[in-house]
């Protein structure tokens, strides 16, 4: 049974709730400062609009009796009522001066607010903020109450400049408060939604981890239809699988342990019998003389099928001893065991057209096993010719086809040419040979697959994983 492992504690911020907390109230202020640059940009016109208005308004009672008729007390009382130096009023017909004592002081700045510009306004307002220093502005815009006068005042800045701060205060409270509040339900909404869940689904996964058997490690399957809920039911439907997969191991374990005992014992009683009728073969019996023969290739079947069972039940992932070698040599040498053999006899025709400059690296042995096998299934299905090459794949890979032409594979046989004991083609085979060959090519991280077969003949793939040397053509 495997320990749980012990996960080191999560400083706070670094657990997914903390985090989307966090980018919540992040994102929240971004787009608060988004709505604050043209708010306050507004705010800073309405409040130079408003200056021009109630400059218009104080001068209204001037328009008949005329600025030169009122006294001097009264024009300061109205330049101070308007916070203004001074206030001139156009109209078409003429203009108006309200001026105050002394000498006015120098303009800073001018600003006309009939120049609607949007992000001229932004940069306005920003400056105004950063701008710590007072300034005598100059405005000048038509007035609310009549779209024909033209109202110019002389303003200190730095009243404005108190009015914006106080109002970007206000903004920046209130949205601190709007993000607080926002992060907050996305906080639980999320936490509800998807942190408890996910811890749910971790936890199961390391109680499966630790005790596997154990079925009330299982998930409790919910009722949600969302991606959360299909993680979920296909966890469940996981750990059920791995578990029955687990199972069905250890019975096939034990069984093929029974089985290995049982081959071993019963290879033994064949090399008895085998002895024992090797003491018939002086035997002048005419019975004897006929039917020995049969004996005698009865047990070597039988012995085969023992020794081959044994071995691919021994046999774990191959151990592999790699090396660099031309490849068609190695083709040539599985050319000579094959002709050299029983095989041999029945003339089949090799085509090795391997670039005689080709180098893999591989395990030669196990490679060699790999292609004699599959050239003796091409000689036992028939086949008059086979031909090998190689070509190149995609994804750094290469294939070494091998090819026949014999009458083809049936489809029984092609669904369980890769199964054990189940894909062999002849009556007293094991189907271990292909089972084997594809065990050795993943080893060396490449496999072995059935290209095609029809009537017209067969073809396997030997995939090999591709690397490029300086000087030479090099796939291993």
């Amino acid at each position: 049974m495997a320990d749980v492992p012990d996960h080191p504690k999560q400083p706070i911020l670094g657990s997914l709730s903390a985090r989307l907390l966090l980018l919540t109230l992040v994102f929240v202020m971004l787009g608060e400062i988004l709505i604050y640059a043209p708010s306050v940009a507004r705010f800073r016109k309405v409040y130079l609009e408003e200056r021009i208005a109630s400059a218009h308004l104080a001068t209204l009672a001037l328009e008949d009796i005329g600025a030169r008729n009122v006294s001097p007390q009264m024009q300061q009382r109205l330049l101070k009522h308007t916070d203004t130096y001074n206030i001139v009023l156009r109209q078409p017909t003429r203009s108006i001066f309200v001026l105050g004592p002394g000498k006015l002081p120098t303009v800073d700045v001018t600003f006309d607010l009939r120049e609607p510009v949007f992000f001229g306004w932004i940069i306005d307002a920003f400056e105004v903020i950063l701008q710590p220093k007072n300034r005598v502005m100059r405005i000048i815009g038509a007035s609310p109450k009549d779209a024909a006068v033209t109202v110019e005042v002389m303003i200190d800045e730095q009243p404005m400049r108190v009015a914006m701060l106080d109002f970007s205060w206000r903004i920046l409270g209130l949205s601190i408060f709007i993000s607080l509040i926002a992060g907050g339900l996305v906080y639980l909404s999320l936490q509800w939604l998807m942190v408890r869940p996910m811890r749910r689904i971790t936890k199961s996964m390391e109680q499966f981890r630790a005790d596997p058997e154990n079925e009330r490690a299982d998930i409790v399957r919910s009722n949600r239809g969302d991606e959360i809920g299909i993680a979920e039911r296909e966890l469940r439907v996981l750990q059920r699988e791995v578990r029955l997969a687990m199972r069905q191991r250890r019975r096939l374990a034990a069984l093929g342990a029974a089985i290995a005992k049982i081959n071993h014992d019963l290879r033994n009683s064949l090399t008895t019998a085998m002895l024992v009728s090797d003491r018939l073969t002086g035997s002048e019996d005419p019975v004897v003389k006929r039917l020995l023969p049969k004996l005698f290739n009865a047990i070597d079947k039988a012995v085969n099928l023992c020794s081959q069972t044994l071995n691919f039940a021994r046999q774990g992932s191959p151990l592999l001893s790699p090396s660099c070698f031309p490849l068609r040599d190695l083709i040539e040498e599985v050319d000579s065991a094959v002709t050299s053999s029983d095989l041999g006899k029945n003339g089949t025709r090799w085509v090795n057209e391997v670039d005689r400059e080709l180098l893999v690296e591989a395990d030669r042995e196990q490679l060699f096993r790999v292609l004699n096998n599959l050239a003796r299934n091409s000689i036992q299905a028939g086949a008059n010719t086979i031909t090998v090459a190689v070509a190149p794949k995609p994804e750094n890979a290469v294939c070494i086809k091998v090819q026949d032409d014999g009458p083809g594979l049936l489809d029984e046989a092609k669904e369980n040419l890769f199964t054990p004991f189940a894909g062999s083609t002849k009556a007293d085979g094991t189907g271990l040979g292909l089972v084997i060959a594809r065990d050795v090519m993943r080893a060396h991280g490449g496999d072995l697959n059935i290209l095609k077969t029809d009537e017209t003949g067969t073809i396997f793939g030997i995939e090999l994983p591709e690397k490029i040397k300086e000087g030479a053509s090099l796939w291993y």
